[in-house]
């Protein structure tokens, strides 16, 4: 009986200790469970802030691009300006040339007017000289022979 007792305080002793054992065991699995898990959590949290890196980023990218689109829209604006100067001045001088031709033209014509009226006066002058001479030819024919006598010397 005593031997019994002692296999049951044995038996209960290794009991215990297995119990014990397997606890530490359940204990420890648990634990690596937890680890496991926190590692999962830490390195989904990773993974979101990735993500969440990489968003920014790409907004940043984003708007920079769209930055640099709206600069190179207004690049092209005053380029057009400038274009547009540049044909505005070109019309002035046009008309400014315009203007200088029409001026020429103009200087031409009262040129062309003085000349003829130039010509006009001395085709007049000339026809009233020769009227003149043709008027003194016909007095001086219908003299008399006697008066031409007597202002030849004067006349001729």
């Amino acid at each position: 009986m005593n031997r019994n007792k002692t296999c049951a305080g044995e038996r209960e002793s290794r009991d215990r200790e297995r119990e014990m054992r397997e606890r530490e065991r359940e204990r420890e699995r648990g634990e690596r469970e937890r680890e496991r898990e926190r590692g999962e959590r830490e390195r989904e949290r990773e993974r979101e802030r990735e993500r969440e890196r990489e968003k920014r980023e790409r907004e940043r990218e984003r708007e920079r691009r769209e930055r640099e689109r709206e600069r190179e829209r207004e690049r092209e604006r005053e380029r057009e300006r400038e274009r547009e100067r540049e044909r505005e001045r070109e019309r002035e001088r046009e008309r400014e040339r315009e203007r200088e031709r029409e001026r020429e033209r103009e200087q031409r014509s009262r040129e062309r007017e003085r000349q003829r009226r130039e010509r006009t006066r001395a085709r007049r002058v000339e026809r009233e000289e020769s009227v003149e001479r043709e008027r003194e030819k016909r007095a001086r024919s219908e003299l008399s022979p006697q008066i031409l006598s007597l202002l030849s010397p004067h006349i001729l």
